[in-house]
């Protein structure tokens, strides 16, 4: 089964539970999927879908933080709520100690040896994580990483 017939039979559910934060999560993402199909003019696969629902779940994270901030715990609720349904759909995150295995290894091979190196370790680092870790913590190990070296 695919993730848009996965949507699809959950927003049948959704509606018949009458599940409101669901439905709308649902209708979000699959109009996130419209969007990106005719940004890219093709209909995207699961790997493509999995990228749109990583920055959704992004989106989400950051909006989280805002909301803490602002003490709306309100908000805060429905959107960890609509993190959590997005989050099922996503490949398992990678720990801090996974990546920062990866980002050591990546150093070495790049031959990095100064924080003006970071575009190099990041250029190859990336792709070798994206969905799978925040690219904000990636970013931070590269950073101590590099500065630990000089």
């Amino acid at each position: 089964m695919t993730i848009k017939e996965k949507l699809s039979t959950e927003l049948k559910e959704a509606m018949r539970n009458k599940d409101p934060i669901k439905r709308t999560v649902i209708r979000t993402l699959m109009s996130a999927i419209k969007n990106a199909e005719i940004d890219s003019q093709s209909e995207l696969n699961d790997d493509g879908i999995i990228l749109v629902f990583s920055k959704q779940a992004q989106q989400r994270k950051d909006s989280i933080e805002a909301y803490e901030k602002a003490d709306r715990q309100d908000l805060v609720q429905n959107e960890k709520a609509e993190l959590d349904f997005i989050s099922q759909f996503l490949p398992e995150q990678m720990s801090e100690n996974e990546i920062e295995k990866l980002v050591e290894k990546v150093i070495n091979e790049v031959n990095a040896n100064n924080p003006s190196d970071m575009g190099k370790v990041m250029g190859k680092l990336m792709p070798q994580v994206k969905g799978k870790a925040d690219g904000k913590l990636v970013n931070s190990i590269v950073t101590s990483k590099l500065q630990g070296i000089t």
